[in-house]
């Protein structure tokens, strides 16, 4: 049986990313968080890390990755050693990096480049989040358009002008009688969330998920024929595009992402959202969890000699 850790600082992002690939690898993960402070003091005095040891450690994040390579002196053997983006100073420490392709860390024996972020979508668990949401859905009719929106990051505020362009775009694809998902996010502006509200409000094919109770996020990935997503996130553009829906983006000029929103247009695996105009995607579900996977196995296997 295989262990790992996923060690992150506890930001969401992080987590989804290093418990997604732990659980593809691993028949049991513990999730971890790693402290702030001085490194070796809290080694000392921090019970959650203590043996018994895993097979496979993977971090994400500047400082989980300098934490679990200071971690890793206190451990009798060696586990594999697995990080997610790019660790910067202490790179040589690891057995595997998986980074983006637009990440700065050159390639190398030990990297891996992959096309989108790593997450926790799977087949199984779309399916099982079809399951649930499907008769809730249904009344809204087909085909159905799912809308993910974020919202303001530290580089580019999400303002009420570009919520009004937003507003347009679903406005347009409303018009052919396309139904509406609308799922906001926590970072959502409450103005922005409030403005879509009340524009659909009296709208029986629209509907907007009020922050309370069961998250649709999951079923309107697996039911949506059509996925509009807002530019702020890698991480949902990396889990719309694991689906078979079509998959638009909607730039509001998330400028640092620019790089990565031209290859995902540039290969066909999305476009920028394009009002009523809509034709099925044809393209198969894109998911860099499953090669970041395999490429941990291998060195399992490559170690161990065998695998499971």
């Amino acid at each position: 049986m295989i262990t790992a850790w996923a060690v992150t600082t506890g930001e969401a992002g992080m987590r989804t990313q290093a418990r997604g690939l732990a659980s593809a690898v691993a028949d049991h993960v513990i999730e971890k968080t790693a402290p702030k402070g001085l490194i070796e003091r809290l080694l000392r005095l921090d019970a959650a890390f203590a043996p018994p040891w895993p097979d496979v450690i993977i971090s994400c994040g500047r400082r989980s990755a300098q934490f679990v390579v200071a971690l890793r002196r206190r451990m009798p053997g060696r586990p594999l050693m697995v990080h997610i983006q790019d660790p910067r100073a202490c790179a040589e420490a690891f057995d595997l990096i998986v980074a983006m392709e637009h990440d700065r860390i050159a390639t190398g024996k030990r990297v891996l480049k992959v096309a989108t972020a790593l997450h926790d979508l799977t087949a199984a668990n779309l399916a099982a989040a079809a399951q649930v949401w499907r008769a809730r859905l249904a009344p809204l009719g087909r085909p159905l358009t799912g809308v993910l929106i974020g919202g303001s990051t530290a580089r580019q505020a999400f303002t009420l002008e570009h919520g009004r362009g937003l507003l347009d775009c679903l406005r347009q694809v409303r018009s052919d009688g396309t139904a509406l998902a609308i799922v906001p996010s926590r970072r959502t502006p409450r103005v922005v969330d409030e403005m879509l509200r009340h524009a659909f409000a009296q709208d029986a094919g629209v509907f907007h998920w009020d922050m309370a109770g069961d998250n649709p996020y999951r079923g309107v990935l697996a039911l949506a024929d059509r996925l509009v997503v807002t530019s702020d996130s890698v991480s949902m553009i990396s889990e719309a595009l694991a689906t078979s829906a079509t998959v638009e983006i909607f730039d509001f000029g998330t400028a640092h992402y620019g790089r990565f929103l031209s290859r995902m247009i540039e290969r066909g695996w999305a476009r920028r959202v394009n009002g009523a105009q809509w034709t099925p995607a044809t393209r198969t579900p894109i998911n860099a969890t499953y090669e970041a996977a395999a490429a941990v196995r291998s060195l399992l296997e490559a170690r161990t000699g065998s695998f499971g």
